[in-house]
């Protein structure tokens, strides 16, 4: 265990709290045990006197009513019990008797408490019995016998000693006392003479109707007890009541003795177990704070690679649970903030090409721009100044030229400014691309004638069968528009134009436009959908075109989501693009 670790705070913690506790308990029993024992017992008694009284009051009457509560009382008190008179004399009721039925007598058989002991009645004999008693009769009816022996066999009886044998028919015995009630029963007039004694400074309470209660001790053997009486509140006069209680203190004071002898030898034993078990509870419940801690010691190291989850249902796993979403969603916003970091050093890379393009862009308008605006102002002063006639239509034909060509440049610019500014929104359908190249390939007709190009188109399916994809019709023709116009001002003399269409594996149709002419640098590959790039400058003006056509394209195409770019081929060069299949007849309009 760590000095200073959680493991070990906890285990001194619990071991004092543990050790305090029983001290506390021994304290208490070694102090207040007996007397509470004492006044728990007394004022139990108290409580049974006044239901006996109230039970006493109704049953007067009835002598064998009376000796059969006063025995019940006895029983479940653990009680020596007598009723006095007004003079303080036992009133002679024996609370336990047998009676049997010999023959067609019923005879009753009070057990005294002079003379008798437990082990001269039998054990266990209940109503319905045979029983044997040789005795005395008490009566001229031979209907009240003293008892000599009690037996339920049949032994040869004394000289001078009446038998009788029947069944049980009714009972009251001694039950659930404690040593010989019948030798405590005894006792009674002793400690009823203590008690005359003494009654002199007790009678204002008595007449109250509350009990007094005082200790008397055994001399012959030295066993305390605890003495009760109160008024029965019954007749007057020479008719009056008191009920008295005798009870022994001696069983609580032995549990007392053998309670501290047992707290000596059973105090080691519960040390020790406190140590042992503040050990382990210690850590049972350390176990999960450690592992945590370690959770948490890894967190703080941005390792989220390993993460323990507590199974319990406690605040431990409800932690545990929360430490493992934190890590989760701690990792998740580290990729997150990663990826975010990387696309913004992405972006401001694109910025930065953004503002070097914006800077091309601006040069080459004003070189665009420039040279168109000097010949129309050149030409625009020749007519100024007068030039012959024979020259002026052919000044205003360069003119309106060079204005037409200015025109497209803006009408170019101000087409790329909406696809840059995502404004421009297709309007999809189902069209034939083979029957819109054809369109196309109409428009070019005198382009084709004045440099001896053909055009011819390829299609890899049936020729009965057409093939329709799904694209918006007037961005698609721009694109093949541009594209064409490319092949056709970059191609040789004399030389063929291919377009091949055809449908591809994963559901797509793509188109191929090859010229031949003078292959492109591997360096200009991808630079040639930039706006205003061109793979030869020298040529701009002779080629014509505003440098704008391609990028037009990209935007268009990746608008369809398409896969396009270009290849050098052993002819020229070959662009190409794709779009998706539809199994749809177009709806022409």
């Amino acid at each position: 265990m760590r000095r200073h670790g959680v493991i070990l705070k906890l285990f001194v913690v619990t071991s004092v709290l543990i050790l305090i506790v029983f001290t506390l308990v021994m304290l208490a029993e070694g102090l207040f045990f007996e007397r509470y024992y004492r006044m728990s017992k007394i004022h139990a008694l108290e409580r049974n006197m006044n239901q006996f009284a109230e039970q006493f009051i109704q049953a007067q009457s009835n002598e064998q009513q009376v000796s059969r509560l006063l025995g019940a009382f006895m029983n479940h008190n653990d009680t020596s019990t007598s009723i006095l008179n007004n003079r303080f004399e036992r009133i002679n009721i024996n609370p336990y008797f047998l009676q049997l039925q010999a023959d067609s007598k019923t005879i009753t058989i009070p057990i005294p408490t002079n003379g008798m002991t437990m082990d001269k009645i039998p054990h266990g004999i209940q109503i319905g019995d045979m029983l044997v008693v040789d005795g005395i009769y008490m009566d001229e009816e031979d209907t009240i016998m003293h008892p000599v022996v009690i037996q339920q066999t049949s032994l040869t009886p004394e000289q001078g000693l009446v038998r009788v044998k029947g069944k049980i028919t009714d009972l009251m015995l001694p039950e659930q006392r404690s040593y010989n009630p019948l030798y405590q029963d005894a006792l009674m007039d002793d400690a009823l003479r203590y008690w005359i004694s003494t009654e002199e400074q007790y009678q204002a309470r008595l007449q109250d109707g509350s009990p007094v209660q005082l200790e008397w001790s055994d001399p012959w053997s030295g066993v305390q007890y605890s003495v009760l009486i109160r008024s029965l509140s019954v007749g007057k006069d020479d008719r009056y009541r008191y009920l008295f209680v005798m009870t022994s203190l001696q069983p609580v004071g032995e549990a007392v003795d053998i309670l501290k002898q047992y707290f000596i030898y059973i105090a080691p034993i519960i040390v020790l177990l406190a140590i042992i078990l503040s050990l382990i509870y210690s850590r049972m419940i350390s176990r999960p704070l450690v592992k945590l801690s370690r959770s948490a010691a890894r967190l703080a190291k941005l390792d989220f690679t390993v993460q323990p989850e507590i199974h319990s249902k406690d605040e431990f796993g409800e932690l545990s649970r929360s430490m493992i979403a934190l890590s989760r969603n701690l990792d998740t916003t580290l990729k997150e903030l990663t990826h975010a970091n990387v696309k913004l050093h992405e972006d401001v890379e694109e910025k930065k090409l953004s503002e070097q393009l914006r800077k091309e862009l601006t040069a080459n308008i004003s070189h665009e721009l420039k040279t168109p605006l000097g010949i129309v102002k050149g030409f625009a002063e020749g007519l100024q100044d007068g030039v012959a006639g024979d020259k002026r239509d052919r000044y205003l034909a360069l003119i309106i030229n060079e204005t037409d060509r200015m025109n497209a440049l803006i009408m170019d610019m101000l087409e790329l400014s909406k696809f840059e500014a995502k404004a421009i929104l297709l309007q999809p359908r189902s069209l034939s691309i083979t029957n819109l190249i054809q369109k196309v390939i109409e428009t070019f007709a005198q382009q084709l004638e004045s440099k001896h190009l053909q055009i011819m188109v390829e299609n890899e399916e049936e020729e009965e069968e057409e093939l329709f994809v799904e694209a918006d019709p007037r961005r698609i023709e721009q694109v093949v528009l541009n594209l064409l116009s490319n092949a056709i001002r970059y191609a040789v003399e004399n030389s063929i134009i291919t377009i091949g269409i055809r449908r591809t594996s994963a559901g797509k149709v793509t188109t191929v436009i090859e010229n031949a002419g003078s292959p492109i640098a591997e360096e200009d590959l991808t630079r040639i959908w930039d706006q205003f790039y061109r793979v030869e400058r020298s040529r701009d003006r002779k080629s014509g075109g505003t440098g704008l056509g391609l990028a037009i394209v990209k935007h268009i195409l990746e608008l369809h989501e398409s896969k396009f770019g270009v290849v050098n081929t052993n002819q020229g060069v070959a662009f190409y693009f794709n779009l998706n299949e539809s199994r749809e007849e177009p709806n022409e309009q």
